[in-house]
């Protein structure tokens, strides 16, 4: 079976690697080799050098001669060897004659034996050392030789070391040698090992064959691209450049190792930049014919100095597609633009200048718009209506066109009329040769055309289907006529600003039907009264009108009720709600009830209406009334007291005589139609001068504030008491009213008044029929007294009758109280809750006529019950000449 890895290729890093170990290998052998050699040759040379030098330093020692000639040389010589040998550390030294018998010798058995060594050099005056096999093995030694006072040679100093001691200081530095070179050659395999690894991530593993190919394929591909590539050297020289780079910038065959300024085709521009070596990216420069886009990074070739690459793009055929593309880009941004910016709001003069405006100067040097005059009311645009500039829009302001407000009537010559019946635009090229168009206004033609505006374009503003107007976009400062394009630019813009004018007319139509409706069902004219002097204010909501009412309803008995209200929501549906809720109100209150019972039969209302869906179309989708809010007050100019309650209305302000501003405590009731909650009445008194400020949320309430922040505003606006009514609802409107309101408004100032006490007469009648004419007698003679004897018939048939209904069909206490106001006001007073009931007697009834004639003598007569009982009163006209 073959092994596995014959079948694996090897790549070029994994055979450098093996080829670099196996050099570093043989290479740490030889230094290995060479330093043992070394090492040997080096210990055996210390070894001669030490054994000459101890041998000739005992051959000079002091008294060796002496010692020679001496009687026994060896009884002398012998201790002084052996101390030198140990201090000199050499392993023997030995002392001889000319004939070689020793005198001296480590071993002592060896003492006059002959010297095992070579003698004769030395006896010639020479020092000779060698290596023999001597008594204490194989030794290194040296001879040398003593001399005499006369120069001759008297004896022989030989000193040596063994072999085996040199070997073993040898074998003492043999582990330093090898642990250095197996150092040396794990650093060496460490960086072969890195070089291999850095080697193979460059050519990421690839053999022989595969980087063969790969660089036949990269050679083929780079001269086979549509890209230009150049590699330039530190030195500006030209290293490489591909086929297609040669074929852009026009290089000969020998361009490749040429300088860069020697370089002939190129265009001096596009030199300075590869010359500079800076980084560019899609830098476009000019070569001959030619336009080509450089990017050029800085790099390093060869690791040699800083040199740059350089990529190049023919974009000559780019050119017609990138103006067209940027055309249609900046044609697609102008109608995003036209999108948003125009219609942002519902006015159709301030969309009608938003087409203006969006389209200068981007399109057109100078834009007018011309809509017709029903357009602007919100109505549907007749055939013969003339038009009116709505939009003027342009790059200066002295412009010889129509100005803005301009009412235009377009002879059916001119581009504008054919627009306006046919619906399609018109590109009129040259105005100075449309002598259509100039004979609207002939002058005033020449005056644009000498101003410089030469083209023109008229685009119908159409929306489903109808001309509403047209828009007019003049060209001037360019001198190419509009075209085709433009055209179709042209009619697009229209085309969306058709819909929101269309848009902003239909709401300006609602509008003004829901103001209409609103303005019909709030009170024109408030009626006369005495109990308070009264000013209001009324501003329906910018953007749509609201469901806010007021209401100023004269009671019986010198009274009167004062209402503000609020109906969720905008529109005709809350407008058409409020006219409702106030025809509810004005009911409730001729039953003169208390205001509690009337906000509680006013939310029974409600939940019906709610209920029933005849509030909406009852459609799907339809969600019903959302609720409602009000504020009922009464207040009694004969008591000055005032009683008040609100369903989930803000309360209102007091500003009494005294300048003291105060919101009183008010139970706060919840709002109109939700059902199943309570109202509850407050009594006031109110000290005659007392101004009531009742109003809306509408007022405090806007974006830029809080509550907290408008009621504090409010308060402060009513810290004037010297004002009237009318200046402290200015007062108010100034300090608080939004400059758009966003909900309607409703202010109501009344400053009350009290009727004074000779006007009232009031006293209580036994519960006696005789004491009808008691009463007759006394209300005459006060009707006297006030100087309305005229009326003093009637008021006596009209006690007689009330007092008697009392007596005979009440209970006591009864009482009578006559008011001198405007009117004459009777008023009879019992115990009892019975209800009158008006009816007509047949001829043969003796009774039962007795409310007839007082319906018939009266202006108006009515019942109010109190918590003691009831009123029964009746209300006579004055004369003209007792009028207060």
């Amino acid at each position: 079976m073959r092994s596995l890895s014959r079948n694996r290729p090897r790549s070029v890093a994994r055979q450098v690697f093996v080829l670099q170990v196996a050099v570093v290998v043989l290479l740490a052998a030889a230094a290995v080799l060479a330093l043992v050699l070394q090492s040997r040759r080096d210990i055996d040379r210390e070894a001669r050098t030490r054994s000459v030098a101890v041998a000739e330093s005992f051959a000079h020692a002091p008294g060796l001669r002496e010692a020679l000639r001496s009687p026994d040389p060896s009884a002398v010589l012998q201790p002084i060897t052996e101390a030198t040998r140990k201090v000199s550390g050499v392993d023997f030294i030995v002392v001889m004659d000319t004939n070689g018998i020793r005198y001296t010798h480590p071993l002592p058995d060896r003492i006059g034996k002959r010297f095992v060594g070579t003698i004769g050099p030395s006896l010639a005056g020479r020092v000779y050392t060698e290596s023999v096999h001597g008594p204490l093995g194989n030794e290194i030694q040296a001879v040398v030789p003593v001399f005499s006072a006369d120069g001759r040679v008297v004896g022989l100093v030989s000193a040596g070391l063994t072999v085996e001691n040199v070997t073993g200081a040898f074998d003492r530095q043999l582990p330093v040698i090898l642990g250095a070179s197996a150092a040396g050659l794990a650093l060496a395999t460490a960086g072969s090992a890195l070089i291999s690894r850095r080697l193979r991530r460059q050519t990421r593993g690839l053999g022989p064959q595969e980087m063969t190919r790969m660089y036949e394929h990269h050679d083929a591909v780079l001269h086979s691209v549509r890209e230009g590539v150049l590699i330039i050297d530190g030195a500006r020289r030209l290293l490489l450049a591909n086929d297609e780079a040669k074929r852009l910038l026009r290089l000969g065959p020998g361009a490749e190792g040429s300088f860069v300024r020697e370089l002939t085709g190129l265009d001096r521009q596009l030199s300075d930049l590869l010359v500079s070596g800076r980084e560019a990216t899609d830098e476009v420069h000019q070569a001959g014919e030619r336009l080509l886009v450089i990017n050029q990074r800085p790099t390093k070739p060869g690791g040699g100095p800083e040199g740059s690459a350089v990529t190049i793009r023919d974009s000559t055929d780019m050119q017609v597609l990138s103006t067209r593309a940027d055309a249609a880009r900046r044609r697609l941004k102008l109608l995003y633009d036209a999108g948003v910016g125009v219609g942002t709001t519902l006015d159709v003069e301030r969309t009608a200048q938003e087409l203006a405006d969006v389209a200068v100067p981007r399109f057109a040097d100078f834009v007018t718009v011309d809509l017709a005059e029903p357009v602007l009311q919100g109505d549907e645009p007749t055939p013969s209506a003339d038009l009116l500039r709505t939009g003027v829009s342009g790059i200066r302001d002295d412009a010889p066109l129509y100005p803005r407000g301009r009412l235009i009537g377009f002879l059916p010559s001119t581009p504008q009329a054919r627009g306006l019946s046919s619906g399609r635009a018109e590109v009129v090229a040259d105005l100075a040769r449309a002598p259509g168009w100039m004979a609207q206004d002939p002058p005033r033609a020449q005056l644009i055309i000498d101003y410089g505006i030469h083209s023109l374009i008229t685009a119908p503003l159409k929306a489903r289907g109808v001309v509403l107007g047209v828009a007019n976009f003049w060209r001037s400062r360019k001198p190419a006529p509009f075209d085709e394009e433009d055209l179709s630019l042209a009619e697009e813009l229209v085309a969306r600003a058709g819909i929101t004018i269309d848009n902003a007319r239909r709401y300006t139509r609602e509008h003004a039907l829901a103001v209409t409706l609103q303005h019909s069902l709030l009170p024109r004219d408030l009626p006369e009264q005495s109990a308070v002097e009264v000013a209001h204010y009324y501003l329906p909501a910018h953007s749509g009108v609201g469901g806010d009412w007021f209401d100023v309803i004269p009671l019986p008995g010198s009274r009167v009720a004062l209402v503000v209200g609020d109906v969720v929501g905008h529109g005709l549906h809350a407008a058409a709600t409020m006219g409702r809720l106030r025809t509810a109100v004005l009911n409730f209150s001729s039953l003169d009830l208390p205001p509690d019972e009337l906000l509680a039969r006013l939310d029974d209302l409600v939940q019906y209406i709610d209920q029933s869906g005849e509030d909406g179309d009852g459609g799907e989708g339809d969600d019903g009334l959302l609720g409602a809010t009000c504020l009922y007050a009464v207040y009694d100019a004969v008591t000055q007291r005032c009683t008040v309650a609100r369903a989930g209305h803000v309360p209102p302000f007091l500003v009494r005589p005294d300048g003291t501003v105060e919101m009183p405590d008010l139970p706060p009731g919840a709002p109109l139609g939700l059902g199943g909650f309570p109202f509850e009445s407050a009594e006031l008194d109110l000290s005659e001068g007392t101004q009531l400020v009742l109003y809306t949320d509408g007022l405090i309430e806007d974006p830029a504030r809080d509550i907290d922040e408008g009621l504090a505003l409010l308060r402060t606006a009513l810290t004037h008491a010297d004002r009237g009514p009318e200046e402290t609802c200015r007062a108010i409107l100034e300090g608080l009213l939004p400059e758009r309101p966003r909900d309607d408004v409703a202010v109501l100032v009344a400053r009350t008044r009290a009727l004074a006490a000779e006007r009232i007469a009031e006293w209580e009648v036994p519960f006696e029929p005789s004491a009808v004419g008691v009463s007759r007698a006394r209300a005459v003679e006060q009707l006297e007294e006030w100087g309305l004897s005229e009326l003093a018939f009637g008021t006596e048939l009209v006690l007689s009758e009330l007092i008697t209904n009392a007596i005979r069909h009440g209970g006591a206490p009864v009482r009578v109280r006559l008011l001198h106001d405007r009117v004459l006001t009777c008023e009879v007073f019992d115990s009892s809750s019975t209800t009158p009931h008006l009816r007509y007697a047949a001829t043969t009834d003796e009774g039962g006529r007795g409310l007839f004639l007082v319906a018939q003598i009266s202006r108006r007569w009515g019942v109010r019950y109190t918590p003691e009982g009831k009123i029964i009163w009746s209300e006579q006209q004055l004369p003209e000449d007792g009028e207060s």
